[in-house]
Protein backbone atom coordinates (compact mmCIF):
# COMPACT_ATOMS: atom_id res chain seq x y z
CA UNK A 1 0.00 0.00 0.00
CA UNK A 2 1.40 3.51 -0.98
CA UNK A 3 2.21 6.40 1.94
CA UNK A 4 -1.30 8.52 0.40
CA UNK A 5 -3.28 5.32 0.66
CA UNK A 6 -2.08 4.69 4.22
CA UNK A 7 -2.54 8.49 5.23
CA UNK A 8 -6.04 8.30 3.63
CA UNK A 9 -7.24 5.22 4.65
CA UNK A 10 -6.44 5.89 8.68
CA UNK A 11 -7.85 9.44 7.79
CA UNK A 12 -4.35 10.75 9.18
CA UNK A 13 -5.58 14.07 6.81
CA UNK A 14 -8.40 15.01 4.40
CA UNK A 15 -7.91 14.00 0.63
CA UNK A 16 -7.48 17.79 -0.04
CA UNK A 17 -4.95 18.49 2.58
CA UNK A 18 -2.27 15.07 1.22
CA UNK A 19 -2.95 16.06 -2.28
CA UNK A 20 -2.13 19.51 -2.04
CA UNK A 21 1.31 18.52 0.19
CA UNK A 22 1.79 15.90 -2.67
CA UNK A 23 0.99 19.00 -5.27
CA UNK A 24 3.58 21.14 -3.76
CA UNK A 25 6.13 18.54 -3.68
CA UNK A 26 5.36 16.18 -6.92
CA UNK A 27 7.91 18.99 -9.19
CA UNK A 28 10.89 17.07 -6.57
CA UNK A 29 9.77 13.56 -6.39
CA UNK A 30 9.66 13.36 -10.19
CA UNK A 31 13.08 14.67 -9.89
CA UNK A 32 14.44 11.97 -7.63
CA UNK A 33 12.27 9.07 -9.38
CA UNK A 34 13.93 9.86 -12.91
CA UNK A 35 17.37 10.26 -11.46
CA UNK A 36 16.82 6.76 -9.41
CA UNK A 37 16.13 5.00 -13.17
CA UNK A 38 18.81 6.38 -14.53
CA UNK A 39 22.17 6.69 -12.62
CA UNK A 40 20.62 4.38 -9.54
CA UNK A 41 22.72 4.41 -6.34
CA UNK A 42 26.05 6.60 -5.90
CA UNK A 43 28.15 6.99 -3.23
CA UNK A 44 27.59 10.42 -1.72
CA UNK A 45 30.49 12.46 0.21
CA UNK A 46 29.05 14.41 3.19
CA UNK A 47 28.55 18.01 4.10
CA UNK A 48 31.12 17.97 7.05
CA UNK A 49 30.28 20.58 9.80
CA UNK A 50 31.82 22.33 12.96
CA UNK A 51 29.51 23.47 15.83
CA UNK A 52 30.87 26.58 17.88
CA UNK A 53 28.87 27.04 20.65
CA UNK A 54 29.30 27.69 24.28
CA UNK A 55 26.57 25.31 25.72
CA UNK A 56 27.21 21.85 25.45
CA UNK A 57 23.52 21.58 25.35
CA UNK A 58 23.44 23.38 22.11
CA UNK A 59 26.60 21.74 20.54
CA UNK A 60 24.71 18.31 21.60
CA UNK A 61 21.06 18.92 20.40
CA UNK A 62 22.29 20.84 17.08
CA UNK A 63 25.14 17.73 16.31
CA UNK A 64 21.98 15.45 16.27
CA UNK A 65 20.03 17.64 14.27
CA UNK A 66 22.63 16.93 11.87
CA UNK A 67 24.49 13.87 12.50
CA UNK A 68 20.67 12.29 11.79
CA UNK A 69 20.21 14.16 8.34
CA UNK A 70 21.72 12.02 5.29
CA UNK A 71 24.79 13.43 3.59
CA UNK A 72 25.52 15.34 6.48
CA UNK A 73 27.90 14.94 9.39
CA UNK A 74 29.23 16.75 12.53
CA UNK A 75 33.28 16.13 12.70
CA UNK A 76 34.10 19.07 15.34
CA UNK A 77 32.93 21.24 18.22
CA UNK A 78 34.53 24.10 20.25
CA UNK A 79 32.82 25.98 22.70
CA UNK A 80 34.11 29.16 22.01
CA UNK A 81 36.17 31.25 19.04
CA UNK A 82 39.87 30.25 20.58
CA UNK A 83 39.01 26.52 20.02
CA UNK A 84 37.21 26.80 16.86
CA UNK A 85 40.94 28.65 15.81
CA UNK A 86 42.67 25.46 17.22
CA UNK A 87 40.40 22.98 15.81
CA UNK A 88 40.51 24.60 12.23
CA UNK A 89 44.49 24.12 12.37
CA UNK A 90 43.74 20.36 11.40
CA UNK A 91 39.66 20.17 10.24
CA UNK A 92 38.45 21.03 7.33
CA UNK A 93 34.94 21.82 7.32
CA UNK A 94 32.35 23.24 4.79
CA UNK A 95 30.48 25.18 6.67
CA UNK A 96 30.72 26.56 10.65
CA UNK A 97 27.84 26.80 13.34
CA UNK A 98 28.57 29.49 14.91
CA UNK A 99 27.41 31.12 18.35
CA UNK A 100 27.68 35.01 19.17
CA UNK A 101 27.98 35.31 23.06
CA UNK A 102 30.76 32.84 24.11
CA UNK A 103 33.61 33.66 26.72
CA UNK A 104 37.51 33.97 25.99
CA UNK A 105 36.25 34.74 22.41
CA UNK A 106 33.12 35.52 21.48
CA UNK A 107 31.58 34.93 17.36
CA UNK A 108 32.40 38.51 16.41
CA UNK A 109 35.17 38.04 17.86
CA UNK A 110 36.42 35.40 15.87
CA UNK A 111 34.89 36.50 12.44
CA UNK A 112 37.09 39.91 13.06
CA UNK A 113 40.02 37.63 13.12
CA UNK A 114 38.47 35.56 9.98
CA UNK A 115 38.29 38.25 8.37
CA UNK A 116 42.33 38.81 8.79
CA UNK A 117 43.90 35.71 8.89
CA UNK A 118 41.14 33.12 7.34
CA UNK A 119 39.88 30.49 6.59
CA UNK A 120 37.53 31.30 4.52
CA UNK A 121 34.92 28.89 5.29
CA UNK A 122 31.14 30.01 5.60
CA UNK A 123 29.58 30.22 8.67
CA UNK A 124 26.94 30.23 9.97
CA UNK A 125 24.73 32.17 13.25
CA UNK A 126 22.86 31.28 15.49
CA UNK A 127 21.64 34.16 17.49
CA UNK A 128 19.52 35.63 20.02
CA UNK A 129 16.07 36.91 18.91
CA UNK A 130 16.44 40.07 21.45
CA UNK A 131 17.05 43.61 19.47
CA UNK A 132 20.56 43.62 20.83
CA UNK A 133 21.01 40.33 19.21
CA UNK A 134 20.13 41.60 16.00
CA UNK A 135 22.42 44.09 16.04
CA UNK A 136 25.25 41.96 16.76
CA UNK A 137 23.81 39.49 13.79
CA UNK A 138 24.10 42.45 11.69
CA UNK A 139 27.11 42.84 12.60
CA UNK A 140 27.93 39.42 12.09
CA UNK A 141 26.68 39.77 8.69
CA UNK A 142 29.00 42.78 7.48
CA UNK A 143 32.02 40.86 9.10
CA UNK A 144 31.87 37.84 6.38
CA UNK A 145 29.26 35.13 8.25
CA UNK A 146 26.75 33.71 5.34
CA UNK A 147 23.45 34.22 7.45
CA UNK A 148 21.64 33.61 10.56
CA UNK A 149 19.37 31.60 12.46
CA UNK A 150 17.20 32.67 15.27
CA UNK A 151 18.00 30.51 18.48
CA UNK A 152 15.50 29.03 20.21
CA UNK A 153 14.20 30.66 23.25
CA UNK A 154 12.77 28.33 25.25
CA UNK A 155 13.77 24.74 26.21
CA UNK A 156 16.73 23.43 23.44
CA UNK A 157 15.45 20.14 23.16
CA UNK A 158 11.51 20.95 22.23
CA UNK A 159 11.89 23.82 20.94
CA UNK A 160 14.90 22.41 18.08
CA UNK A 161 12.41 21.64 16.04
CA UNK A 162 11.55 25.14 15.16
CA UNK A 163 14.78 26.23 13.66
CA UNK A 164 16.10 22.33 12.12
CA UNK A 165 14.17 22.31 9.03
CA UNK A 166 16.15 26.06 8.25
CA UNK A 167 19.37 24.78 9.73
CA UNK A 168 19.17 21.91 7.30
CA UNK A 169 18.63 24.34 4.40
CA UNK A 170 20.93 26.42 5.39
CA UNK A 171 23.89 23.62 5.74
CA UNK A 172 22.78 21.88 2.39
CA UNK A 173 23.15 25.97 0.75
CA UNK A 174 25.99 27.18 2.38
CA UNK A 175 27.97 24.12 3.03
CA UNK A 176 26.94 22.10 -0.02
CA UNK A 177 28.21 24.85 -2.14
CA UNK A 178 31.76 25.03 -0.31
CA UNK A 179 31.31 21.74 -0.72
CA UNK A 180 30.91 20.99 -4.14
CA UNK A 181 33.72 23.76 -4.82
CA UNK A 182 36.19 21.26 -2.91
CA UNK A 183 35.60 18.53 -4.97
CA UNK A 184 32.86 16.59 -3.46
CA UNK A 185 29.82 14.85 -4.92
CA UNK A 186 26.66 16.00 -2.07
CA UNK A 187 23.28 15.72 -2.42
CA UNK A 188 21.44 18.76 -4.09
CA UNK A 189 19.17 21.57 -2.37
CA UNK A 190 16.21 20.01 -3.55
CA UNK A 191 17.00 16.34 -1.80
CA UNK A 192 17.05 18.58 1.77
CA UNK A 193 13.40 20.41 0.54
CA UNK A 194 12.30 17.19 0.04
CA UNK A 195 13.45 15.39 3.31
CA UNK A 196 12.26 18.62 5.15
CA UNK A 197 8.63 18.19 3.60
CA UNK A 198 8.47 14.52 4.79
CA UNK A 199 9.72 14.88 8.50
CA UNK A 200 7.02 17.70 8.28
CA UNK A 201 4.42 14.71 7.50
CA UNK A 202 6.01 12.71 10.18
CA UNK A 203 5.29 15.45 12.95
CA UNK A 204 2.22 15.78 11.58
CA UNK A 205 1.62 12.33 12.27
CA UNK A 206 3.00 12.32 15.57
CA UNK A 207 1.28 15.49 16.99
CA UNK A 208 -2.33 13.83 15.95
CA UNK A 209 -1.64 9.74 16.68
CA UNK A 210 0.94 9.86 19.20
CA UNK A 211 2.73 6.26 19.35
CA UNK A 212 0.60 5.16 16.70
CA UNK A 213 2.29 6.80 14.33
CA UNK A 214 4.67 4.24 13.94
CA UNK A 215 2.29 2.47 12.12
CA UNK A 216 3.17 4.58 9.26
CA UNK A 217 6.44 4.26 7.72
CA UNK A 218 7.91 6.66 5.29
CA UNK A 219 11.22 5.76 3.68
CA UNK A 220 13.65 7.78 3.50
CA UNK A 221 14.22 10.07 0.29
CA UNK A 222 16.26 8.46 -2.40
CA UNK A 223 19.54 10.60 -2.86
CA UNK A 224 19.64 13.32 -5.54
CA UNK A 225 23.25 14.21 -6.34
CA UNK A 226 23.85 18.07 -7.98
CA UNK A 227 24.60 17.18 -11.30
CA UNK A 228 21.79 14.62 -11.70
CA UNK A 229 19.66 17.72 -13.71
CA UNK A 230 21.82 17.19 -16.52
CA UNK A 231 20.14 13.89 -17.43
CA UNK A 232 16.61 15.61 -17.29
CA UNK A 233 15.84 17.52 -20.90
CA UNK A 234 12.51 18.97 -19.10
CA UNK A 235 14.98 21.23 -17.57
CA UNK A 236 15.36 22.94 -21.29
CA UNK A 237 12.77 22.33 -23.24
CA UNK A 238 9.53 23.32 -20.90
CA UNK A 239 10.51 27.12 -20.84
CA UNK A 240 7.41 29.05 -21.15
CA UNK A 241 7.50 31.91 -23.59
CA UNK A 242 5.41 35.21 -22.57
CA UNK A 243 4.34 37.61 -25.06
CA UNK A 244 4.22 41.06 -22.99
CA UNK A 245 0.91 43.04 -23.55
CA UNK A 246 3.26 46.34 -23.84
CA UNK A 247 6.48 47.14 -24.37
CA UNK A 248 8.70 47.87 -21.60
CA UNK A 249 8.68 51.63 -20.59
CA UNK A 250 10.19 54.32 -18.06
CA UNK A 251 10.94 53.09 -14.95
CA UNK A 252 9.16 54.02 -12.12
CA UNK A 253 9.72 51.33 -9.36
CA UNK A 254 12.24 48.84 -8.91
CA UNK A 255 11.54 45.60 -6.52
CA UNK A 256 13.92 42.99 -5.54
CA UNK A 257 12.75 39.11 -4.03
CA UNK A 258 15.42 37.29 -2.54
CA UNK A 259 15.42 34.49 0.22
CA UNK A 260 18.75 32.50 1.42
CA UNK A 261 22.06 34.01 0.62
CA UNK A 262 20.22 37.53 0.02
CA UNK A 263 22.23 39.34 2.97
CA UNK A 264 25.48 39.18 1.03
CA UNK A 265 24.00 39.80 -1.99
CA UNK A 266 22.32 42.27 -1.15
CA UNK A 267 25.66 43.65 0.31
CA UNK A 268 27.27 43.10 -2.88
CA UNK A 269 24.14 44.57 -5.29
CA UNK A 270 23.52 47.75 -2.89
CA UNK A 271 26.90 48.61 -2.04
CA UNK A 272 27.69 49.08 -5.83
CA UNK A 273 24.40 50.42 -7.23
CA UNK A 274 25.20 54.05 -8.88
CA UNK A 275 24.42 56.75 -6.89
CA UNK A 276 22.40 58.01 -9.72
CA UNK A 277 19.75 55.83 -9.37
CA UNK A 278 16.41 57.83 -8.89
CA UNK A 279 13.63 55.13 -8.58
CA UNK A 280 12.44 54.05 -5.17
CA UNK A 281 13.13 50.39 -4.60
CA UNK A 282 11.10 47.78 -2.46
CA UNK A 283 12.72 44.97 -1.34
CA UNK A 284 11.11 41.42 0.10
CA UNK A 285 14.19 39.29 1.94
CA UNK A 286 13.03 36.59 3.82
CA UNK A 287 13.91 37.11 7.34
CA UNK A 288 12.13 37.44 10.92
CA UNK A 289 10.75 39.88 12.31
CA UNK A 290 13.34 41.74 15.20
CA UNK A 291 16.03 41.99 12.37
CA UNK A 292 14.62 43.74 9.14
CA UNK A 293 15.45 46.95 11.13
CA UNK A 294 19.14 46.63 11.76
CA UNK A 295 19.45 44.81 8.31
CA UNK A 296 18.63 48.15 6.60
CA UNK A 297 20.46 49.92 9.02
CA UNK A 298 23.46 47.82 8.03
CA UNK A 299 22.95 48.41 4.00
CA UNK A 300 22.45 51.91 5.02
CA UNK A 301 25.77 52.43 6.24
CA UNK A 302 27.19 51.18 2.53
CA UNK A 303 24.97 51.97 -0.10
CA UNK A 304 24.78 55.63 -1.83
CA UNK A 305 20.93 55.48 -1.75
CA UNK A 306 18.85 55.93 1.86
CA UNK A 307 18.23 52.66 2.81
CA UNK A 308 15.03 51.96 5.72
CA UNK A 309 12.80 49.72 6.80
CA UNK A 310 9.31 49.81 5.54
CA UNK A 311 6.52 51.28 7.30
CA UNK A 312 2.86 51.25 6.85
CA UNK A 313 1.96 54.16 4.50
CA UNK A 314 5.34 55.05 3.53
CA UNK A 315 5.59 57.59 0.73
CA UNK A 316 8.09 55.90 -1.92
CA UNK A 317 10.67 58.24 -2.27
CA UNK A 318 13.14 58.55 -5.27
CA UNK A 319 16.67 57.37 -4.10
CA UNK A 320 15.13 55.29 -1.51
CA UNK A 321 15.52 51.64 -0.83
CA UNK A 322 12.37 50.09 1.35
CA UNK A 323 13.02 46.88 3.06
CA UNK A 324 10.02 44.40 3.87
CA UNK A 325 10.10 44.57 7.60
CA UNK A 326 9.81 40.65 9.49
CA UNK A 327 6.43 38.56 9.38
CA UNK A 328 4.72 41.66 7.38
CA UNK A 329 3.73 41.70 3.70
CA UNK A 330 4.35 44.85 1.95
CA UNK A 331 2.38 45.87 -1.61
CA UNK A 332 1.88 49.29 -3.33
CA UNK A 333 -0.58 51.50 -3.86
CA UNK A 334 -1.65 55.04 -4.98
CA UNK A 335 -2.54 57.15 -2.18
CA UNK A 336 -5.01 58.96 -4.01
CA UNK A 337 -2.46 62.46 -4.17
CA UNK A 338 -0.95 61.74 -6.99
CA UNK A 339 1.86 59.64 -5.00
CA UNK A 340 2.49 56.43 -4.28
CA UNK A 341 2.71 54.48 -0.93
CA UNK A 342 3.42 51.23 0.73
CA UNK A 343 1.29 49.49 2.98
CA UNK A 344 1.85 46.34 5.17
CA UNK A 345 -0.45 43.53 6.38
CA UNK A 346 -0.14 40.41 8.52
CA UNK A 347 -2.14 38.05 5.39
CA UNK A 348 -1.53 34.51 5.22
CA UNK A 349 1.91 33.48 4.56
CA UNK A 350 2.06 33.08 1.00
CA UNK A 351 4.63 30.07 -0.53
CA UNK A 352 5.47 29.70 2.84
CA UNK A 353 7.01 33.42 3.54
CA UNK A 354 5.54 36.69 5.16
CA UNK A 355 7.32 38.84 3.67
CA UNK A 356 6.50 37.20 0.48
CA UNK A 357 8.24 38.37 -3.06
CA UNK A 358 5.01 36.76 -4.81
CA UNK A 359 3.00 39.34 -2.86
CA UNK A 360 5.48 42.25 -3.48
CA UNK A 361 5.85 41.60 -7.37
CA UNK A 362 1.76 41.25 -8.06
CA UNK A 363 0.94 44.57 -6.23
CA UNK A 364 3.69 45.97 -8.44
CA UNK A 365 2.31 44.31 -11.25
CA UNK A 366 -1.18 45.80 -10.50
CA UNK A 367 -0.08 49.52 -9.95
CA UNK A 368 2.65 49.96 -11.99
CA UNK A 369 2.23 47.52 -15.11
CA UNK A 370 5.02 47.88 -17.91
CA UNK A 371 6.68 51.08 -15.46
CA UNK A 372 8.75 48.93 -12.97
CA UNK A 373 11.96 46.34 -13.13
CA UNK A 374 11.67 43.28 -11.11
CA UNK A 375 14.58 41.26 -9.99
CA UNK A 376 14.44 37.77 -9.10
CA UNK A 377 17.62 36.03 -6.75
CA UNK A 378 19.32 33.80 -5.23
CA UNK A 379 16.79 31.77 -2.85
CA UNK A 380 15.58 28.29 -2.00
CA UNK A 381 11.61 27.39 -3.17
CA UNK A 382 9.67 29.45 -5.76
CA UNK A 383 8.24 32.91 -3.93
CA UNK A 384 8.33 35.35 -6.36
CA UNK A 385 8.52 33.13 -9.46
CA UNK A 386 4.36 33.50 -10.79
CA UNK A 387 3.64 36.99 -9.97
CA UNK A 388 7.56 38.38 -11.98
CA UNK A 389 5.75 36.05 -14.95
CA UNK A 390 3.07 38.32 -14.24
CA UNK A 391 5.10 41.89 -14.36
CA UNK A 392 6.94 40.79 -17.37
CA UNK A 393 2.99 39.99 -19.20
CA UNK A 394 2.35 43.29 -18.46
CA UNK A 395 5.47 44.74 -20.01
CA UNK A 396 7.80 45.35 -17.16
CA UNK A 397 11.59 44.87 -17.65
CA UNK A 398 12.82 41.93 -15.49
CA UNK A 399 16.17 40.69 -14.26
CA UNK A 400 16.98 37.42 -12.28
CA UNK A 401 20.56 36.18 -10.93
CA UNK A 402 22.22 33.82 -13.25
CA UNK A 403 22.86 29.31 -11.77
CA UNK A 404 26.53 30.13 -11.32
CA UNK A 405 26.48 33.02 -8.60
CA UNK A 406 23.61 32.18 -6.79
CA UNK A 407 23.99 30.22 -3.37
CA UNK A 408 20.65 28.41 -3.95
CA UNK A 409 19.20 28.34 -7.93
CA UNK A 410 15.92 28.12 -7.03
CA UNK A 411 14.00 30.58 -6.93
CA UNK A 412 15.45 32.52 -10.26
CA UNK A 413 15.58 29.01 -11.77
CA UNK A 414 11.83 28.61 -11.53
CA UNK A 415 11.24 32.23 -12.83
CA UNK A 416 13.19 31.64 -15.49
CA UNK A 417 11.80 28.26 -16.66
CA UNK A 418 8.51 30.31 -16.19
CA UNK A 419 9.45 32.81 -18.80
CA UNK A 420 9.44 35.63 -15.80
CA UNK A 421 13.59 36.91 -16.70
CA UNK A 422 14.73 38.70 -19.53
CA UNK A 423 17.82 38.57 -18.66
CA UNK A 424 20.40 36.16 -16.30
CA UNK A 425 22.94 38.19 -14.57
CA UNK A 426 25.44 37.29 -12.59
CA UNK A 427 25.62 38.98 -8.97
CA UNK A 428 29.13 40.97 -9.71
CA UNK A 429 27.21 42.68 -12.44
CA UNK A 430 23.75 43.09 -10.73
CA UNK A 431 24.45 46.52 -9.12
CA UNK A 432 25.75 47.86 -12.93
CA UNK A 433 22.82 46.20 -14.91
CA UNK A 434 20.21 47.51 -12.32
CA UNK A 435 21.76 51.01 -12.34
CA UNK A 436 22.20 51.25 -16.32
CA UNK A 437 18.83 49.84 -16.78
CA UNK A 438 16.72 52.39 -13.96
CA UNK A 439 18.77 55.35 -15.35
CA UNK A 440 18.47 55.06 -19.00
CA UNK A 441 15.02 54.46 -18.44
CA UNK A 442 14.74 57.16 -15.60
Amino acid sequence: MSLSEKLIEKDYFCLYEFDLWLFENIFLFERAFFFDLVMGDLKMDDISVLVCDDSALMRNVISRVIDNTPGMKVIDKAMNGQFLISKLEYTKPDVIILDIEMPVMTGIEYLRYRKEHGPDIPVIILSSIAEKGAAVTMEALELGACDFITKPNGSVSVDINSVADRLIEMIASYGGAQARFNGKNVYSTDYYIRLNSERAIERKLHEALGDKAKDVVIPPPKPIPKDFETFIPREKKNIVAITPLHAPGKIKLIAIGISTGGPNALREVFANINPGVRQPIMVVQHMPAGFTKEFAASLDRICPLSVKEAEDKDVLEEGHVYIAPGDFHIVVENNGFGKYQIRTNRLPQRNGHRPSADVMFESVAKVFKYNALGVIMTGMGKDGAVELAEMRKQGAWTLGQDEKSAIVYGMPRVAWELGAVQKQVALDKMAEEISSLAMANY
